[in-house]
């Protein structure tokens, strides 16, 4: 007899460490972002298990392995873990893409459609099955496109506004991301900017923090302030090769110096030099295409549980309930 992949599924961040090993095994052998992390994935289905009960699938067999970190929403449907927070998501998964067809096929079993977005193209394994629909653009600026000096020249006038808010007292300075008090602060206050903010939701500031705090090196809080006050703010999410620019505030009363997008000039021209590229992240707006140099285009999927359950025909011959 012919065995299928073993299945496991986990409904909590604690029965997820059961398969931190295959996770972070899977993350190593592909190129993923910050939002793959396992400490994060876990500190957000902690975080708002509530709001999206975790429903990770995880395949293995001797020809691969694979891992949806799905989560059930409250309108029924399925998405993955992160809530509203993650940029970018991804199917983790190594091998034959049979194995990754086998989790779809255990997942399709909640008999409930599933939403993703946003994936990059090359974070999905299954694209003529699973078909990528355009969700919009994550604008960026590259090394390879651009160098520090050739930016700054381009963009003078922010290096004039720098120099205007340094008269004012006002310093860029970098912090860690265990800096809670600040974290706060600047989610707080973006909050209060904007009606719309998802920062609105305490839960979701909260998550912030304690997210900062667990990867304190891999968040980096750079700032234009004085002894008295902050100018303006941007939480940065460093990777290897690369600052992806999370969120972004300013003081209105310094609104006519420009402070947050002079902020995020001096921020990618300091990248440039150290060798970083620059990801602007998700959406299109006009501050970000005034500095960017490209754009890289992000995708959505949608499939209904039957087009899941079509993915595999493979048998699933173990199943292991964690809770």
């Amino acid at each position: 007899m012919v065995l299928g992949p073993r299945i496991r599924i986990l409904q909590s961040a604690q029965a997820l460490t059961e398969v931190r090993p295959v996770w972070e095994s899977l993350i190593s052998a592909q190129q993923n972002t910050i939002f793959q992390n396992f400490e994060l994935n876990s500190l957000a289905a902690q975080s708002f298990a509530g709001r999206e009960e975790p429903f990770v699938v995880c395949a293995e067999a001797s020809h691969g392995a694979a891992i949806i970190p799905a989560a059930v929403r409250q309108d029924g449907s399925l998405g993955l873990l992160g809530e509203e927070l993650f940029d970018y998501r991804c199917f983790l998964h190594q091998g034959d893409p049979e194995i990754l067809r086998a989790a779809f096929a255990r997942l399709a079993q909640l008999g409930r459609p599933l939403e993703v977005k946003a994936l990059r193209k090359n974070d999905s394994a299954l694209n003529e099955e699973l078909p990528l629909i355009p969700f919009c653009c994550a604008p960026s600026v590259l090394c390879q496109s651009t160098s520090a000096d050739d930016f700054a020249a381009a963009h003078s006038r922010f290096g004039r506004n720098l120099r205007r808010l340094a008269r004012l007292g006002f310093e860029l300075h970098r912090h860690r991301g265990d800096f809670p008090g600040l974290v706060r602060f600047i989610y707080r206050k973006k909050a209060a900017q904007n009606p719309d903010s998802l920062f609105r939701d305490p839960a979701r500031i909260e998550f912030m923090v304690q997210a900062a705090a667990l990867l304190r090196d891999r968040f980096e809080i750079f700032t234009l302030e004085d002894e008295a006050s902050i100018a303006a703010a941007l939480v940065v999410l460093r990777e290897d090769d690369c600052r992806r620019f999370y969120t972004g505030w300013f003081s209105p009363e310094l609104e006519q110096h420009s402070p947050a997008l002079s902020l995020i000039y001096e921020v990618t021209r300091q990248s440039l030099a150290e060798g970083l590229d620059c990801d602007y992240m998700t959406g299109e707006q006009p501050y970000k295409l005034r500095l960017a140099t490209g754009a890289v285009p992000l995708y959505r999927v949608y499939a209904t549980a039957e087009q899941l359950a079509a993915l595999s025909q493979e048998p699933l011959t173990e199943l292991t309930l964690a809770a």
